[in-house]
């Protein structure tokens, strides 16, 4: 805070505010008596000494959330402007979502012939999509069923803790997904040594494990700043980057640990499967056979395609400073991650894959 003009505590008018950098705000000039401060951090204190009652005047002025209500509930605006059009629509998305995956859980489980690593890591994906996508779908379908968009904070914070806990296990899924592929088409002698039921199971459980303490710290961290209001943001449901918009304190720190998981959950993973893919590339233009070459490039097609969606549409939201436009273009991109690629996957998947439509004839012929 620097102060404009005055020695003493007495003739301070006038302090300069800097706007809390993941809310769009202009910079604020306030008088000090029987104002109050929102959603704003004091850059500086005074260049001049202090007298006791002045610092104490600081460490006021410093928190105004103390002298504000605390809130206790969030609005989630999501797509309120059509919603019965938005309800019927997602509610079809939601039972499509839920249906398809639900089926290739299925059929990969009863087929025998589906019984081998690729599958138990694609039935792994499609159950994780379910989940991912219950997180968010169910309450904005219900929202905009009964017009009621608040969410209290302890929902909140569960909401978004599945969401970053579920998300941070399909980045480390589909990296073990790639290696899978690397050792199918790069090491096809040793795969089945390398690729047994327990390393297949420690790569899905270890993909949970390593995502759970670094989303507990984020969501503490989250959680323990002071919302003074506004409660309303603009998006279906509770994304860090929009929440963290509403708090009236110093994010820095939040900031810093969003960028810690990106480069624990986005780069380091991704580099891992660009250089999986690297290798397979390579190893599929060096073989003799082309149908071969065709076979091994639809198999890694579809992952490609799957990562590329993912990955894009999540590092785009995380990875560039917050304003009340970003976060608009936020909630659309939002979509991709969570509604849109667990629609699409059961058909990236299946679609040219002749095993699965063959698994899926035998299974309604059976019956």
């Amino acid at each position: 805070m620097a102060w404009m003009s005055g020695d003493l505590v007495e003739d301070v008018t006038e302090a300069e505010i800097i706007p809390n950098s993941w809310a769009d705000h202009n910079p604020l000039r306030i008088n000090w008596k029987g104002s109050i401060i929102q959603n704003t951090e004091i850059q500086k204190y005074t260049e001049k000494p202090l007298r006791v009652a002045t610092l104490k005047m600081n460490a006021e002025l410093a928190r105004p959330w103390e002298n504000k209500s605390a809130v206790n509930e969030f609005v989630l605006l999501g797509f309120h402007e059509h919603p019965v059009l938005f309800f019927a629509a997602f509610l079809v998305i939601y039972l499509t979502v839920v249906l398809g995956n639900g089926l290739v859980v299925i059929v990969t489980t009863r087929d025998p012939a589906l019984h081998t690593p690729m599958y138990f890591f694609l039935r792994s994906l499609s159950g994780l999509e379910v989940c991912y996508t219950s997180v968010t779908l169910p309450k904005m379908i219900a929202s905009l069923a009964t017009g009621d968009h608040s969410i209290s904070l302890k929902a909140c914070a569960s909401q978004m803790f599945f969401m970053l806990f579920l998300g941070g296990a399909e980045c480390f899924l589909l990296t073990a997904m790639a290696y899978d592929r690397y050792l199918a088409i790069c090491l096809p002698l040793h795969y089945m040594t390398i690729m047994n039921q327990r390393m297949l199971i420690g790569l899905v459980s270890g993909s949970f494990v390593l995502s759970l303490p670094m989303q507990l710290i984020q969501i503490g961290l989250i959680f323990s700043l002071p919302f003074c209001g506004p409660n309303e943001m603009d998006h279906f449901f509770c994304d860090m980057p929009a929440v963290l918009s509403l708090a009236c304190s110093d994010v820095s720190t939040n900031e810093l640990v969003v960028y810690m998981e990106n480069v624990i959950f986005a780069l380091i993973p991704l580099v891992v499967i660009l250089t999986s893919y690297f290798y397979i590339a390579r190893s599929i233009l060096h073989m003799p056979s082309a149908m071969g070459r065709q076979k091994a490039f639809s198999t890694c097609s579809s992952h490609v395609i799957v990562v590329s969606l993912f990955y894009g549409s999540g590092m785009l939201v995380y990875l560039h400073p917050q304003t009340t436009a970003s976060i608009k273009i936020d909630k659309l991109l939002s979509l991709l991650y969570t509604v849109i690629i667990p629609l699409c996957n059961p058909l990236i998947y299946t679609l040219k894959n002749k095993e699965v439509k063959d698994a899926l004839k035998r299974l309604f012929s059976n019956k």
